[in-house]
């Protein structure tokens, strides 16, 4: 009975030293990254009223959420599994700024199941959301921020997919499908399954002419040259036309931009397509069947909470790209007390913490060796002084440091 107490559920992970200090530092970095580009650090409580947050970009969130009743309240909370919809929450009331508004987050979250087989049900998730503007040069500056985090994790083989959501809506609205041909067309779409469209269309439940549309997408994905394939298909809804437009222009921002990092164009992709509305996007490394990163438009996601607002944004599970990049590591140098209450020697182990160092006193009756098992460094006493001593072989620039 007593044997198995030790075991977290599947999927909750917990990370010890020292790769919970390497991915503090990682988040300490990022943070500063997202600083330095103007955007404000926002921390949304791990619960909420779960009507809040399965409201609007939240309601496709309902069977990945945890639901609980408020003992104060006798309301129904939820926990949150993503931080979109509270980032909208927060512009929308807290903040309600009346031009572009810059948010960045890092926190926990958790989730019912995992996205992917074997995945994680409590990423540390990462992300931006910028509000208030709905030109493509506010969905470069999330997609430039998205590439410039994967750099500061070290990941530099990294590449885009870029897709735009309003084509597929075009096309289904031009169908004129019910909303059980249309989820059942949803699925078919993701899996790019030719034969399961024309299924649908033997089924009598699909027209010809439609399903012919949407083999057309799914056949649209490639390098840059799908553009000038879609634009060729003939007469194009002015709003597919438009989206078409769209990701020219930020095809040719991101060629200039970052003109290293592949491009690939998918326009089938429906990555957050229930309440995403224009392009979506999303980072993959060579090798890796899952995303690193991923983001889209979502304008109007405010509007549930009585403000629509233009909005894009990107998230991303820091601890996968830790697992993955080459985050920062924290600096090995350690030093190893001695116990005591020698002023000489107090003074000299206050000295070295303020110079960062990091120093493990040793504690009376510990085993020999215990405390000081990582160390770099001893602190001894010299002739009267207390000297920092690197250890054999250690590596350490420094010598002898007093």
């Amino acid at each position: 009975m007593h044997a198995n107490r030790w075991l977290l559920p599947d999927g909750v992970q917990e990370i010890l030293p020292p790769e919970s200090w390497r991915l503090e530092a990682a988040r300490a970095r990022l943070l500063a990254l997202y600083w330095r580009w103007g955007f404000e650090l926002i921390r949304p409580p791990m619960i909420e009223y779960l009507a809040s947050l399965l409201t609007g970009a939240g309601r496709n969130l309902e069977l990945q959420t945890f639901k609980l009743t408020d003992q104060l309240s006798g309301r129904m909370l939820g926990v949150r599994s993503d931080m979109t919809t509270q980032a909208a929450r927060i512009d929308s009331h807290r903040m309600a700024a009346d031009g572009p508004a810059r948010y960045c987050y890092i926190g926990s979250v958790l989730r019912t199941r995992p996205e992917e087989p074997g995945g994680s049900r409590s990423p540390l998730q990462i992300g931006v959301e910028l509000f208030g503007h709905a030109g493509i040069e506010s969905d470069l500056e999330v997609l430039s921020l998205m590439l410039e985090t994967l750099q500061e994790m070290g990941i530099e083989e990294a590449f885009l997919d870029l897709g735009h959501v309003a084509i597929y809506r075009c096309l289904v609205e031009r169908a004129g499908v019910s909303n059980d041909i249309e989820a059942r067309l949803f699925d078919i779409m993701q899996r790019k399954s030719v034969p399961d469209l024309q299924r649908l269309v033997d089924a009598g439940e699909l027209a010809a002419e439609a399903a012919e549309n949407f083999r057309q997408l799914i056949g649209l994905n490639g390098g840059t040259e799908v553009l000038g394939q879609a634009r060729s298909l003939g007469q194009l809804d002015t709003r597919i036309a438009a989206a078409l437009e769209t990701l020219g222009a930020l095809v040719s921002r991101l060629e200039h931009h970052y003109p290293s990092v592949p491009l690939h164009l998918d326009l089938a992709e429906l990555r957050g397509y229930r309440y995403k509305t224009g392009v979506v996007f999303a980072a993959f490394a060579p090798g890796l069947g899952r995303e690193l990163a991923r983001g889209g438009r979502y304008d109007d996601v405010g509007a549930a909470f009585g403000r629509a607002r233009p909005a894009t944004g990107f998230s991303a599970d820091l601890n996968v790209l830790a697992a993955l990049g080459t985050p920062p590591a924290v600096a090995p140098q350690a030093v190893a007390a001695p116990a005591g209450d020698d002023p000489g020697l107090l003074a000299a182990i206050r000295r070295l913490r303020g110079e960062g160092w990091r120093v493990i006193v040793a504690l009376p009756g510990e085993p020999a060796g215990h405390a000081d098992e990582r160390a770099t460094h001893d602190l001894v006493e010299c002739d009267g002084d207390w000297v920092c001593r690197a250890r054999s072989g250690a590596n350490n620039a420094n010598g002898e440091h007093s």
